[in-house]
C-alpha cells in the first residue's frame, strides 16, 4: 500500500487507552501508507502513532488536524498489525494499549545520534605519562573507540582521554552505528546428536524449511538435550534467511543458555528484556525493524517487536507461569506466540519436560505435532525420587530438615558433588508474631503478612513491596524481644545448613537476591563452576539451569501449593517438583531427590515417584473434562477494585444485577478475591465459566458496556486466567 496519493486522510492508532484510531489529514507534500509511523497532534501535545488505514470519514475534512511528520522507520508489516488487532479483540483491551507493546521505545523513531570515537594522530603529547601511554598503546591494534570504552580498556579516567585530544594526540572520528559484527552462523557444527535427537531435529528442520504454520511440541525429559535439538530448527531458519525468536520465561538469568548458543552458532543472539539500558533497547528495536537481527532471545514482549518475516518461534519452558502477563494488557505469551506464528505463516515450537495440560491435550488430539525425547542425553539417567513421610520421620525439634536429607547432603559433599535444597518461599519466615500478645505483622496496604528478610533486617510485603525495619519491640504491646519468626523461608534453611555444615560452601538463589539480577547471574555461574557445595533456592532453580556436579535434591516442603484449591495447583506442583528434581544427575553418575511431605499418598507425589507423568496428566485431563474446565471449557475473570471498600462492593453488586443471560456461560460472584486488598485497593472477583464454543468476549463486552465506571473503581478483564488471587 505504498502508493497512497489518493489518501487525503488516514486513520492513526495512538498507543494510548483510546476507543480506536483517529482520523488525520494528509498534507499535500506527504505520502503515507498503512503501517507508517507518524507524529500527530493530540490535544495540546504531539504523540507518535501508526497509520492503520484510510480515514474513516466520520469527521469533515476541514476539521481534521494534519499529520505532522512521518518517521524514517520501516513501516509495520501487516502480520504485526493484524496481531495487534487480534490480541486486542481476544483479551478485550483497547487496541492502542496493545500497540503500546510495539512502541515502547519512542527513541527508536528519532534519527540516530552520531557516535564518536578516538583515533591516534601520530603526534605524541609534549608531556607523556604512563596513563597517556596506556591509551596510545590500546589504540595501536584497535579501530577507533568511544571515550568510555577506551578509558575502560586503558584503565584511565576520562580526563586523560580529554587531555590527549586537546594536545592533538587523539582525533575524534564518527563511528558507524548500524553494526557490522558477524551474526550467528548456521553452518557451524553443533554437538553430536543421538539418533532420537537427530530424528526430532530433522522433523523440526523440515517444518521450518517448508515455511508454513504448525505447532510442534518438543516434549523431552530434563537433560534430554531439547535445546540442542531446537537449535537445529533455528539453523534451518537462518539458512532460509529468516530470523528466529526464542522466548524464555527468565531471560535476564540465562547466561548459561547464551553461552550454549554462542558455542553452537559462533556469536551471541540479540537480547530483549527489562534489564537492557534505554540505548540497548533502542538499538535492538531499530535493528529488528530494519531486519538486521537474525536471532533474538527475549521475554514475552519480544512477540511485539517489529519483525519483518519470522522463520520460527521457540517457546522454551512453555508451561512456565512467567509467560502470563498479569498487569496492563493481560495475555499468555505462549498462546499469543501461536497466533503470531499463524499470522506470520511460520512454525512455532513449544518446548518442555513438563508440558502444560492444555498443550498435552492439544498434542494428544492431533492439533499439535508431538516430538518425544524419552531419555537423557548420553550416559546420564533420570534421578530417583523418594518421599519422606514427615508424620513418621519428622525433623528434630527446632529444625526443618529430616535426618535423611542431612545424610544425603553429607554423602554428596564427600563425593565432591553438590546438593540442592528447594523451598519455594522467599525470605526468612512468612510470618512474624509477638509471643506476648499474639500481634501478627501484616502489610498496611494488602491483606497479607509481612515476610521477614533477616539478611536485610526488614519485613517486606511480597505483593506491593512495602518494607520496614524489623522492630525491636512489639508495635501492639511494646514488649521487647518477643517477636518470633513462624515457618521457614530459604534464609532460615540457609541458617540451619550453615550450623550443620559449617565447612561447606553455600549459595542461595532467590529472586530477591541482594545483588539483584547481576548477583543472581554471578551466583549461577559460581554454582555451575563448582564454587558451592550446597545450594538453597526458590523456583529460580527450576528454570532450566545446568549444574554438572549436582547429584542430590532435597525438597523441604513438597506439599506447598497442593492445598490452595487452585484449578492448576496439582499441575503446577508436579511441574515444579519434576523440574527441580531434574536438576540432579545431569552429568553425575545417578541423581537422587528426597521430598519431605505430610501427604505421601497424594496423587501428584505418587506420580513423581512412579515417573509416570502421562498417567498423571491423563487423570488431570479426565477430571477437567468432567468439570468442564480448561482445556475442555473456557474461563474468564473480571476483577473490580476500588480504594473504598463499600464503593467497590456497590459497583460489583450493580454489575451482578446487570449480568446478561447465556446458555453456554455461567457467572459466579461477586466475591472478595482470595487476597481481598492489594496496594490499598479492595478487590472483588467474578468468574465466568463456559463451554469451548461460548462467546466469552462478546458476552463480557455486552455486559461491561451496560455499566458506567465511577469514582475510584477499576475493572480488569482476564481471559483464560492462570491464577485466581
Amino acid at each position: 500500500m505504498r502508493d497512497s496519493a489518493n489518501m487525503q486522510s488516514v486513520s492513526v492508532l495512538i498507543p494510548l487507552a483510546l476507543p480506536g484510531p483517529y482520523d488525520y489529514a494528509v498534507p499535500d507534500d506527504m505520502m503515507l501508507a498503512r503501517g507508517d509511523f507518524v507524529r500527530v497532534p493530540l490535544g495540546p501535545r504531539q504523540v507518535n502513532g501508526v497509520v492503520w488505514g484510510p480515514g474513516a470519514g466520520d469527521v469533515a475534512p476541514a476539521k481534521l488536524k494534519p499529520v505532522l511528520a512521518r518517521h524514517r522507520v520501516p513501516a509495520l508489516r501487516d502480520p504485526l498489525m493484524q496481531f495487534v488487532d487480534w490480541v486486542a479483540a481476544y483479551v478485550l483491551a483497547p487496541p492502542g494499549l496493545v500497540l503500546r507493546q510495539v512502541m515502547r521505545v519512542p527513541a527508536a523513531f528519532e534519527p540516530e545520534k552520531p557516535v564518536f570515537g578516538y583515533r591516534p594522530t601520530g603526534t605524541p603529547p609534549q608531556r607523556m605519562t604512563p596513563a597517556r601511554q596506556r591509551v596510545l598503546d590500546v589504540l595501536k591494534d584497535t579501530p577507533p573507540l568511544p571515550g568510555p570504552d577506551l578509558a575502560r580498556l586503558a584503565g584511565v579516567s576520562g580526563s586523560v582521554i580529554k587531555g590527549l585530544h586537546e594536545a592533538g594526540s587523539l582525533a575524534k572520528t564518527e563511528l558507524a552505528t548500524t553494526g557490522s559484527e558477524r551474526g550467528p552462523d548456521p553452518q557451524m557444527v553443533g554437538v553430536a546428536l543421538s539418533p532420537a535427537q537427530q530424528e526430532v531435529a530433522i522433523a523440526l528442520g523440515t517444518a521450518v524449511a517448508a515455511q508454513t504454520f504448525g505447532v510442534h511440541l518438543l516434549d523431552g525429559v530434563t537433560g534430554s538435550g531439547k535445546t540442542e535439538v531446537y537449535f537445529e530448527a533455528i539453523s534451518e531458519a537462518l539458512k532460509k534467511q529468516r530470523p528466529a525468536l526464542i522466548l524464555l520465561p527468565e531471560i535476564s538469568l540465562t547466561a548459561q543458555f547464551l553461552a550454549r548458543f554462542e558455542r553452537r552458532f559462533g556469536s551471541p543472539p540479540a537480547l530483549w528484556h527489562s534489564g537492557l539500558t534505554p540505548a540497548e533497547r533502542r538499538r535492538t528495536w531499530r535493528a529488528v525493524a530494519e531486519n538486521r537481527v537474525q536471532v533474538l532471545v527475549g521475554a514475552r514482549s519480544g512477540l511485539f517487536l517489529p519483525w519483518s518475516d519470522l522463520g520460527v518461534i521457540i517457546v522454551d519452558e512453555e508451561h512456565d507461569g512467567g509467560f502470563k502477563q498479569e498487569d496492563g494488557v493481560v495475555y499468555n505469551a505462549r498462546d499469543m506466540a501461536i497466533v503470531r506464528a499463524q499470522l506470520t505463516n511460520c512454525p512455532v515450537v513449544l518446548s518442555s519436560a513438563t508440558p502444560s495440560l492444555e498443550t498435552f491435550v492439544n498434542a494428544r488430539q492431533g492439533r499439535y505435532k508431538a516430538h518425544r525425547l524419552a531419555a537423557r542425553h548420553g550416559a546420564a539417567e533420570l534421578p530417583d525420587i523418594e518421599l519422606v513421610d514427615m508424620r513418621t520421620s519428622p525433623p528434630q525439634r527446632g529444625t526443618w530438615l529430616v535426618p535423611q536429607i542431612g545424610t544425603a547432603i553429607e554423602a554428596a559433599i564427600e563425593r565432591g558433588e553438590q546438593a540442592l535444597l528447594f523451598l519455594n518461599r522467599r525470605g526468612y519466615a512468612p510470618l512474624t508474631i509477638c509471643r506476648a500478645c499474639g500481634h501478627r505483622y501484616a502489610c498496611p496496604n494488602c491483606d497479607a503478612w509481612m515476610v521477614e528478610h533477616r539478611f536485610r533486617r526488614q519485613l517486606e510485603c511480597h505483593h506491593c513491596g512495602h518494607a520496614r525495619p524489623v522492630p525491636e519491640s512489639c508495635d501492639a504491646c511494646d514488649a521487647p524481644d518477643q517477636l518470633v519468626a513462624c515457618g521457614p523461608g530459604v534464609e532460615r534453611i540457609m541458617e540451619e545448613v550453615a550450623a550443620r555444615f559449617p565447612e561447606a560452601r553455600t549459595a542461595i538463589l532467590s529472586s530477591d537476591h541482594m545483588g539483584g539480577v547481576a548477583g543472581i547471574r554471578e551466583t549461577i555461574n559460581q554454582i555451575a563452576e563448582g564454587g558451592a557445595d550446597i545450594i538453597i533456592g526458590t523456583q529460580i532453580v527450576a528454570k532450566g539451569h545446568h549444574f554438572p556436579k549436582l547429584s542430590f535434591v532435597g525438597v523441604v516442603d513438597a506439599d506447598l501449593g497442593l492445598g490452595n484449591g487452585d484449578l492448576r495447583a496439582a499441575e503446577r506442583t508436579y511441574q515444579m517438583l519434576s523440574q527441580v528434581a531434574g536438576r540432579s544427575g545431569r552429568e553425575t553418575t545417578g541423581g537422587r531427590a528426597l521430598l519431605q511431605t505430610h501427604m505421601p499418598d497424594h496423587p501428584v507425589l505418587q506420580a513423581l515417584v512412579s515417573g509416570d507423568r502421562d498417567a498423571f496428566l491423563e487423570r488431570e485431563a479426565a477430571a477437567r473434562e468432567q468439570a468442564g474446565m480448561p482445556p475442555y471449557g473456557r474461563l474468564g475473570a473480571i476483577i473490580v477494585s476500588a480504594t473504598d471498600q463499600q464503593e467497590g462492593l456497590r459497583f460489583a453488586q450493580e454489575l451482578a444485577r446487570k449480568t446478561p443471560s447465556h446458555d453456554a456461560l455461567r457467572v459466579l460472584g461477586p466475591a472478595p478475591a482470595p487476597i481481598a486488598r492489594i496496594r490499598d485497593r479492595y478487590r472483588f472477583r467474578f468468574l465466568l465459566k463456559g463451554t469451548r464454543q461460548a462467546p466469552m468476549q462478546a458476552f463480557i463486552s455486552q455486559w461491561l458496556g451496560g455499566v458506567q465506571r465511577r469514582g475510584s473503581v477499576r475493572i480488569s478483564v482476564d481471559i483464560d486466567p492462570y491464577t485466581f488471587l
